[in-house]
């Protein structure tokens, strides 16, 4: 990834390559941004349209919002 890339940009990247993944499987992946700046984008991302959050048993699950 590029060193300008925001947490935005990684976050999107990030679910296309792993799709399904879960907010913390996704937190994991980006150790560049801590946890609650990664759950802020998604909630912003999220809100946009451009990602979806869907509850799965205990856990939240991201999936890439298809436009």
């Amino acid at each position: 990834m590029l060193e300008q890339d925001t947490v935005a940009e990684e976050i999107l990247n990030m679910v296309k390559a792993h799709p399904g993944c879960t907010l913390d499987e996704l937190t994991e992946r980006l150790p560049r941004w801590n946890w609650s700046e990664v759950f802020i984008e998604v909630d912003r991302l999220s809100r946009l349209g451009q990602l979806r959050l869907t509850q799965s048993g205990a856990g939240f699950i991201t999936t890439l919002h298809i436009l």
